[in-house]
């Protein structure tokens, strides 16, 4: 959710600005600016896509050697050009961006007015950058230091001053920043896909912390002027994977992927002599983790729903008393965190601002906090005591496909190893391991079956209307299904526990609104067929998802796709892929931005 990159070194700074623009278009922005320092300040703004921002910058910028540049996700104030970063004070020499709300923002606006400040835009980050003026006295450094000390609020920032050209200061505070550092070039970015390409040398900054960058090298330290001492690491990060390849979308690229981001997942993972997993991530608190009595998940959105499958995963392998929370309102519960209580913190990106402060909260009530991301070095990853990184590799898609699965199948990982200390047969935890390990071919069957489900997009996305439905496993799928398809074809639809329908949704059922039915072979598929026939009975479409070789469905169903026969457990890997399909061909049949959906980000910084 919105995208800072920063350069000061010995080459033209527009281009890698742009370029680092781009590469964080994924995160999703509505606007887009750029500041180059070269004598005379140079700023350029543009509401859309950085292709407007680029058209304007090739035609008219100067050859400076350093600037800051963002892409904006609006929160205060409707994206426009005034609205849009970098913002400058009223003396037209210092410029900032900046990710993050400010909380306190009137109260220093009405303060900043009464001293003679004239704002422009509508923006809590244009009070930023005139605290800063009004702390500038030859250092910038400085000026940055005293205005933070003065917000409340969470922020990501790059500042620049034309008098100090080839210096640009950042901050963070529950907004990633990260450094990176070249032999005669420093770098920041607010991810690290906008540095990959120049360095891979880098440096996180943690909260409350600031960095002064000039060519080539950094100095770092608190808010409160402690000297922090930090060296860099190395970046794994391969550029190339961010290449959408021979596929049109990188969502399509992403589900496709998918079989290789399981593999990887499981790989080095499994000890199939004893039946369990062996995850080299939480070995430092394993004891405490086998001894544990009560797990709380804790995320949001597609993670969210990650974790309700992570609840049935573990109440079937393990004896664990088991919960699964929005992150977003877990801090706000009065919590009472017994002895014994793990909390596991899931994120794609390890940055989502209601994620990170339920850890934290978690943390503060003495719980073990554990963490499982996709992004290596993400401040979740950081910040938690232990975790796993689910290894899916770089997803450029907004909406999360394959590191949905990957969490699905570390999950899965978790509760077998804390199940086989317990009470899990070997016959059982074998059972699991073999159906995890088939996991990648069968993705492929289905993968197969895209042509078909594109025939059926194109038969049902017209719709206005969608249900999604499943039981036990299969629950949580449902909800994702119905996500994909909100957010990639902008469709409604709502996910329900089958079961539910006759509580009241099944007054919506006409023939006009289709249900898509998770109907597996499975413990449940008596009660999900007599669920069907409910709502064929009042003439609504179904299209049903089953296992491979069921013929039972005949008439009760209007389309069927198959997958292959799995483990209960197991079965949501394979689910959840020709849903994933049909959002996907829905969105690009009704000629959505499947990759970059409107309104929505790929990493949420902001509560």
């Amino acid at each position: 959710m919105c995208g800072i990159v920063a350069y000061t070194g010995d080459q033209p700074a527009k281009g890698i600005l742009i370029e680092g623009l781009k590469r964080l278009e994924y995160r999703g922005y509505d606007s887009s600016g750029i500041f180059i320092a070269n004598g005379a300040p140079y700023l350029a703004r543009a509401v859309g896509k950085v292709a407007e921002l680029e058209h304007q910058v090739w035609n008219s910028a100067p050859e400076g050697v350093a600037g800051i540049a963002h892409t904006r996700w609006a929160t205060h104030g409707k994206p426009s050009v005034l609205n849009a970063h970098p913002h400058g004070d009223c003396t037209g020499k210092l410029f900032l961006v900046h990710n993050g709300i400010i909380e306190n923002y009137l109260l220093l606006k009405k303060r900043l007015l009464e001293a003679g400040h004239q704002f422009k835009s509508e923006t809590d980050t244009e009070v930023l950058t005139h605290l800063v003026e009004a702390h500038y006295a030859g250092d910038l450094q400085a000026a940055v230091q005293k205005a933070l000390l003065q917000v409340q609020g969470t922020f990501g920032i790059a500042v620049m001053h034309i008098s100090q050209p080839h210096t640009v200061v950042v901050a963070r505070r529950g907004s990633p920043i990260i450094l990176g550092i070249g032999e005669k070039a420093s770098l920041a970015a607010s991810d690290a896909s906008a540095l990959a390409q120049h360095t891979d040398q880098v440096v996180f900054l943690e909260d409350n912390e600031m960095a002064s960058l000039t060519p080539g090298k950094f100095s770092i330290t608190t808010l409160d002027n402690r000297s922090v001492s930090r060296g860099t690491t190395n970046l794994d990060w391969n550029i190339e994977s961010m290449d959408c390849g021979s596929f049109p979308h990188y969502m399509l690229k992403e589900i496709f992927e998918q079989p290789e981001s399981v593999e990887n997942a499981l790989r080095g993972r499994v000890n199939h002599s004893e039946a369990v997993a062996k995850l080299g991530g939480l070995e430092s608190v394993q004891e405490r983790l086998l001894n544990a009595r009560h797990l709380i998940i804790v995320s949001c959105g597609t993670s969210y729903y990650a974790g309700l499958y992570g609840r049935y995963v573990f109440e079937t392998l393990t004896d664990l008393t088991v919960e699964t929370e929005l992150a977003s309102e877990f801090r706000y519960r009065k919590l009472n965190l017994r002895q014994g209580t793990v909390v596991l913190a899931i994120s794609q990106s390890g940055e989502t601002a209601d994620t990170l402060a339920a850890l934290r909260e978690a943390k503060r009530k003495g719980a073990l906090v554990l963490g499982l991301v996709n992004v290596v070095g993400s401040t979740i990853a950081r910040e938690t005591h232990a975790g796993i990184y689910s290894h899916a590799g770089i997803e450029v898609g907004v909406a999360s496909t394959k590191s949905f699965t990957s969490q699905l199948t570390i999950l899965t990982l978790m509760a077998l190893l804390i199940g086989r200390s317990r009470d899990l047969s070997y016959e059982e935890g074998h059972e699991i391991i073999r159906a995890l390990e088939l996991v990648p071919d069968q993705i492929r069957e289905i993968l197969k079956q895209a042509g078909k489900i594109r025939d059926l997009a194109e038969k049902y996305c017209h719709s206005d209307h969608f249900f999604f439905v499943g039981r036990k496993f299969q629950y949580p799928i449902a909800l994702e299904g119905a996500l994909k398809l909100k957010e990639i074809a902008y469709i409604h639809s709502e996910g329900y526990a089958a079961g539910e329908m006759k509580h009241g949704p099944i007054a919506l059922i006409d023939p006009k609104f289709p249900t898509l039915a998770l109907a597996l072979e499975d413990g449940s598929y008596e009660r999900v067929v007599s669920n069907m026939q409910e709502i064929r009975a009042r003439e609504g479409k179904i299209i049903a998802i089953t296992t491979e070789g069921n013929t039972k469905l005949g008439n009760l169903v209007d389309d069927v796709v198959y997958i292959p026969r799995t483990h209960e457990a197991v079965a949501p890997l394979l689910t959840v892929v020709p849903l994933q399909l049909f959002a996907y061909y829905c969105g690009v049949l009704l000629g959505r931005d499947v990759d970059k959906p409107r309104n929505l980000a790929k990493s949420v910084t902001v509560e």
